[in-house]
């Protein structure tokens, strides 16, 4: 109701709630941050790209529970498809490396220097970022699809 005196409201899609939108707004970039933290811990550490892309998920549900579905759509800047398939490339290309370098399927290989932050990388964390992509974009997918509706 205040909310519409104050021109708030987004059309009757949805009620609009000024503490939800706000701590959205702060909330979403923490999620986010949370969510790429445990895709890179997830080699060496519990967590990796199934929980990662779960906690990246659920931010933006968040988002489009407090505004609305074209607003997190443009937020997202990609189609939920688009990630799904971006994610099955980079987890099957993570796999066909061992091969190429002459050993088994999906043997584990790494990069001879390690990064900084990261630590050592090779193919297991591309495949946890295949899986990150997958995850995200099935249940963005979903979410949105139903919300739509």
């Amino acid at each position: 109701m205040i909310g519409r005196a104050f021109g708030l409201s987004c059309e009757g899609c949805h009620m609009f709630s000024i503490v939800l939108a706000t701590a959205t707004r702060f909330l979403l970039p923490l999620l986010l941050l949370l969510s790429v933290y445990l895709l890179v811990r997830g080699h060496n550490e519990p967590g990796g790209g199934f929980v990662g892309g779960l906690v990246a998920a659920s931010a933006f549900s968040l988002y489009m529970i407090a505004f609305d579905v074209e607003k997190t759509r443009r937020l997202l800047r990609a189609e939920p498809r688009a990630l799904v398939g971006a994610g099955l490339l980079v987890a099957l290309g993570s796999a066909g490396v061992s091969p190429v370098l002459g050993k088994p399927f999906m043997t584990g290989v790494w990069l001879e220097r390690t990064l900084p932050v990261v630590g050592k990388v090779g193919t297991p964390f591309l495949f946890d970022v295949g899986v990150y992509l997958v995850v995200v974009g099935v249940c963005l997918m979903i979410l949105l699809t139903v919300a739509e509706e």
